[in-house]
């Protein structure tokens, strides 16, 4: 998986479907943002948690995008491969093959500290 092409693709296809009905992309990306903003649970949190049910649904596009929106968040590998384990638990074996996505989509968007 390339997760800055599926990120992409993935926004490419949102412009897309708002050409004939932007309000129905309008409605999915307002829901995205709320459900993903600061409560109860932190924007980290949510990530985490998001990146988790990608994992479990395994769905290679949702890993990419909310990989990414956990290390945006202030995830750290370590707590996004923590969070993908738990799907790992939940979701089994087929679960678990889709941390590799998650581990190509770190590498993608991780940003790398010197040492």
């Amino acid at each position: 998986m390339d997760a800055r092409k599926s990120v992409n693709d993935f926004m490419n296809t949102m412009k897309e479907l708002a050409k004939t009905d932007k309000t129905y992309v309008d409605a999915f990306m307002n829901f995205f943002k709320e459900a993903e903003k600061p409560g109860a649970l932190s924007a980290k949190e949510k990530a985490l948690i998001a990146v988790a049910i990608a994992v479990s649904e395994r769905c290679s596009y949702c890993i990419a995008i909310h990989t990414k929106n956990a290390l945006d968040a202030g995830a750290t590998r370590e707590e996004i491969l923590e969070a993908a384990k738990v799907a790992g638990l939940m979701g089994g074996g087929p679960a678990l093959a889709y941390i590799t996505l998650v581990l190509e989509a770190l590498d993608a968007f991780e940003v790398k500290q010197d040492k």
